[in-house]
Parts: structure tokens; C-alpha cells; sequence
């Protein structure tokens, strides 16, 4: 089966990026535990200081979608809610190769 990957952008209100950064931080750190959660990354442009981007890796599509269920993930999104102005989703793409970050199985 193919890996499902998905490619990210939320909107910060102003000076609101690292608040938001650090409650995507704590999902992330959550989804460690999660079966089928491969790669889930926060990241942070240089230029566009309201954005945060997620960049994630799952074993297949379902598993993302059921993750989007979990209590955890409920509550941070309703963390998150009132500092985002806006969500884009970039792109959702199969990975077909990748290297793990130190410590990240792929």
C-alpha cells in the first residue's frame, strides 16, 4: 500500500506564529504514539513570519483521516482555532523514497 503524505500552510494572526507553532509542536509530539504516523514536522519560514507549515507522513490515507478523531487532536485544533487566519493545503503527494530524520522512522 502507499504511503499518504500531505504538504501544509496555517496563517497566524499577527505575532501569533510561535504560539501556533508551539501548540503544532505539542500535535507532533502526539503523534509519536500514533500507529501509522510516520514523519509529522513543524517548520517555519524565514520569510513569511505569520506562517507555519506541517509536512506529515502516514502509512496510508486512512490513517491520517482516523488520527483527525483522536481527543488529542481535537483539543489542540481548538487550541489552535483562534489564531489561524487561514489553512492551505498545498499538496498531498505517495511517497516513494525517503531518508528518517535522526530519530524518525520512515
Amino acid at each position: 500500500m502507499d504511503k499518504f503524505g500531505l504538504y501544509g500552510k496555517f496563517t497566524a494572526k499577527p505575532e501569533n506564529r510561535d504560539m501556533l507553532a508551539a501548540i503544532l509542536m505539542e500535535a507532533a509530539s502526539s503523534m509519536e504514539a500514533v500507529e501509522g504516523c510516520e514523519l509529522y514536522t513543524i517548520n517555519l519560514s524565514d520569510t513569511e513570519l505569520d506562517s507555519v507549515y506541517v509536512y506529515e507522513v502516514w502509512t496510508d490515507k486512512d490513517a491520517h483521516e482516523a488520527s483527525l478523531s483522536l481527543e488529542a487532536v481535537q483539543s489542540l485544533v481548538l487550541q489552535a482555532k483562534p489564531l489561524i487566519t487561514g489553512m492551505e493545503r498545498i499538496s498531498t503527494f505517495k511517497q516513494v523514497w525517503g531518508k528518517g530524520l535522526p530519530g524518525q522512522p520512515v
